[in-house]
């Protein structure tokens, strides 16, 4: 199972990435592949080179039990180096899953266009359970989220993790589903509580469901008297745990799709 508390289990039939944005300074994929490899992991054999794992396409058809599951944790579906038949085979195995959720996200949305347009009829994209996302850390990568509404899939979403500054306002129309979360980690840059109040209140306004994931390690804003922001002191390592939380940010909604 996932500790990722919007899936319930991973999926990597391709692992290892490049960095492309600011959102992948501190990137936890690049650091657990490398410490996979140096306990001996097969998959991770290459450390953080992206690498194609044929033998693991068809994992999703043994678990007979509905999951909704995260596709490629560990790497982008969509990067340049993964070809466009290995991404196919991948759509292929979620379109003889229907039992499952297919999540899929990437900072790639480019190709993501590309990849959708080159599909072959038998592998289709608009499958009711494939929901696409794009991550967004800034300000400066808001036109990712224009590109997704270019596609047409059961569910958009959009991940705001690490989420580095206040989004102002945001165009969600034809998006179904957003996540939260602060940055956690060594080095982990600070996350103001109110970045998150203010997509949170676009979400309401919008009428998009939400889901504050986590505060990070490095939380800012508890104590906020007009200009002083105080680093809150959590238990919780990640700030994953809503009970420490402001009331107000305590929302964990998925998006209500059509059977």
């Amino acid at each position: 199972m996932s500790k990722i508390q919007w899936t319930n289990v991973t999926w990597n039939p391709v692992t290892g990435c490049t960095k492309i944005s600011p959102g992948c300074k501190n990137c936890y994929a690049e650091k657990m592949a490398l410490r996979l490899k140096a306990m001996g992991q097969a998959h991770y054999a290459n450390g953080f080179k992206v690498t194609l794992h044929e033998d693991a396409l068809d994992r999703p058809l043994h678990w007979k039990k509905p999951r909704m599951i995260f596709v490629n944790s560990m790497s982008d579906l969509f990067h340049e180096h993964v070809s466009d038949e290995f991404v196919f085979e991948v759509f292929r195995t979620m379109g003889h899953c229907p039992r499952h959720t297919f999540q899929v996200l990437t900072k790639r949305p480019g190709r993501m266009v590309s990849i959708v347009s080159k599909m072959r009829t038998n592998t289709p994209t608009t499958l009711p359970n494939v929901w696409l996302g794009v991550s967004v850390e800034n300000t400066d990568y808001l036109s990712r989220i224009d590109i997704l509404r270019k596609i047409n899939a059961a569910v958009r979403f959009i991940s705001f993790e690490p989420l580095l500054e206040d989004v102002g306002e945001i165009n969600l129309s034809g998006i179904h589903w957003v996540i939260i979360g602060g940055e956690s980690g060594p080095g982990a840059r600070p996350f103001n509580i109110d970045w998150a109040r203010n997509i949170i209140r676009q979400c309401r306004g919008q009428k998009v469901a939400v889901f504050m994931k986590q505060v990070g390690s490095h939380p800012i804003g508890w104590d906020m008297d007009q200009s002083n922001f105080v680093r809150a002191k959590l238990k919780s390592r990640k700030g994953g745990d809503p009970s420490e939380w402001p009331l107000d940010l305590r929302i964990r909604e998925y998006p209500r799709v059509e059977k």
